[in-house]
């Protein structure tokens, strides 16, 4: 019986598309997952291209950690499955980061806890009108993590990322427009239009002007200072993971899920 790859990635026409492909769990993120991602990155570093088109299987982009996994893994062990994981994913976001070409992702369906870090590393986010982004920490007890602190804020303010935090706030595709958060909002059915008339319009410039724009945006002092405050999620991530307040706050979450 052959397993199916939990990350899809085909390179054509100068674009890397990658797929996170766990769209049973609507790509909730597991360390198998994780680690396939950054194996992907990787790869697709080795290639000289326009760009890379980050989008998930199935109705969702991705829900985040995958909290019936977490909830499965005994508490005295769920600290090294945690490290695993979140370390993996918070890696992963600095690579995507640091890409030598544009990044776009294509946001079909709800984006939530720490997947919201793969979308703040893309440079154009297509986000079609259903999908939302939603932080659920406070409802299963967790410590934000994938960039909740160590990106949104600067992204949208402190006052905003605060707000939609503390109190679990949707945010839909018309408002992470108006935030910063997204590059446009569009219809479902338009949304691989969008981003194909992107890729076109991509083609058409200079492969050095652009990884010489990304490259700037990403000096190595901000790089730094985003690594810096990830490690403090993770580390509080990694603090309250094992307490009971998380044990209730992920039954809770999962008996209603």
């Amino acid at each position: 019986m052959t397993t199916e790859p939990l990350i899809l990635l085909t390179i054509s026409d100068g674009v890397a598309y990658l797929t996170l492909n766990r769209a049973q769990r609507h790509n909730s993120l597991v360390p198998e997952l994780v680690g396939e991602l950054s194996y992907a990155l990787a790869e697709i570093r080795r290639h000289d291209l326009v760009a890379m088109v980050l989008a998930g299987a199935g109705k969702s982009f991705s829900t985040g950690g995958d909290i019936a996994a977490f909830h499965s893994v005994p508490r005295g062990q769920r600290r090294a499955y945690a490290e695993t994981l979140v370390g993996g994913l918070h890696g992963a976001i600095l690579t995507l980061l640091e890409m030598p070409m544009p990044v776009i992702a294509r946001v079909h369906g709800p984006v939530t806890g720490g997947s919201l870090g793969l979308v703040l590393a893309a440079d154009l986010v297509a986000m079609s009108s259903p999908a939302f982004i939603a932080p659920y920490y406070v409802d299963v007890g967790f410590s934000p993590d994938g960039g909740w602190t160590a990106l949104l804020p600067e992204r949208i303010g402190a006052a905003r990322a605060r707000e939609i935090q503390l109190l679990n706030r949707h945010v839909s595709a018309e408002s992470a427009v108006a935030y910063g958060i997204a590059t446009e909002a569009v219809a479902p059915e338009q949304i691989d239009r969008v981003i194909a008339g992107w890729l076109d319009a991509l083609r058409g410039k200079s492969r050095g002007s652009l990884r010489a724009t990304r490259e700037l945006l990403m000096p190595p002092e901000r790089r730094t200072a985003i690594a810096g405050k990830l490690q403090r999620e993770l580390d509080r991530f990694l603090h309250t993971i094992e307490s009971e307040e998380a044990d209730a706050g992920m039954a809770k979450f999962l008996a209603v899920a």
